[in-house]
């Protein structure tokens, strides 16, 4: 089953390609630390984990501000507290990366050196009662003193900086889809109101052509995972009909309830198929 599964495709959200450009990224740091205008260019690296392989885990955005700072960014648009999981793995592969790349023995008897690592997730969905902090603890070990926790910061407020505005982004995007569907009518619509509003302008004037097609291609990306999932469940039903007809005990009329995806014509040749191999 899993060999003909559809390959994730690597490719650049809104998200990414926004934070691509220094000037944004720079502007998410200063959103995160007010207290630090000192910060330029610079002094920010990216290190957003990539692989080639398209199955292997990467996260949305990572980067670093000097030596002293590791920052793991997800955008996340339904609530999951899984997100502690994906983060905490992801701060050991960035970490992984960092060892090597500034060449650290681990196993000498020198104390290694490494930035301190900060965890967030920009949730941009709808949601009541979201809260501002979320821990492997506390989410799954009922508040337990645990060998390794991790804290996610969540980030979810309108705001007029740059973390803000990529969540009025977002919303505004989600209303224009209620309206028009998986339409180019839907992007241009976002991009225009977007504008219109001052949200993320600059970007949006600079790279409309690029967020269409970005846009564009998350559609075609959402059908083809819908297209693959009914496939599942449609070789699950069939992998169901099998047993029950060879069980015997059940006319094909009842059977068709219990699998409303397969045609009572589809669970008659599928009989004919069980008698003959039978």
């Amino acid at each position: 089953m899993t060999e003909n599964m559809p390959k994730r495709r690597i490719k650049d959200s809104v998200f990414t390609d926004l934070f691509k450009d220094k000037k944004y990224l720079l502007q998410l740091y200063k959103a995160l630390h007010p207290e630090d205008q000192d910060a330029t260019e610079d002094d920010i690296e990216d290190i957003t984990l990539k692989h080639v392989l398209v199955d292997s885990e990467y996260n949305d955005l990572g980067f670093s501000v000097g030596n002293r700072l590791m920052i793991l960014v997800e955008s996340q648009s339904t609530w999951s507290v899984n997100i502690i999981i994906r983060a905490l793995m992801y701060m050991m592969q960035t970490y992984h990366d960092y060892f090597k790349r500034t060449d650290q023995n681990l196993y000498g008897s020198k104390r290694a050196v490494l930035p301190e690592p900060e965890l967030y997730v920009i949730f941009t969905g709808d949601r009541k009662n979201i809260p501002d902090t979320i821990s492997l603890s506390e989410e799954f070990f009922g508040g337990r003193r645990i060998a390794v926790d991790a804290e996610v910061k969540v980030l979810y407020q309108e705001s007029e900086d740059i973390i803000g505005q990529y969540i009025i982004f977002c919303k505004v995007y989600n209303e224009q889809r209620k309206l028009y569907g998986n339409t180019k009518q839907a992007v241009t619509e976002t991009i225009r109101i977007c504008k219109d509003r001052h949200v993320l302008k600059s970007y949006l004037e600079s790279r409309e052509t690029e967020v269409v097609d970005m846009m564009m291609t998350l559609f075609d990306d959402e059908q083809i995972w819908k297209a693959y999932a009914k496939d599942i469940e449609r070789d699950a039903e069939k992998e169901t009909a099998i047993r029950m007809i060879k069980d015997g005990d059940m006319p094909l009329e009842k059977i068709a309830r219990y699998v409303p995806l397969l045609s009572l014509e589809e669970l008659k040749e599928l009989k004919a198929e069980v008698m003959k191999s039978a």
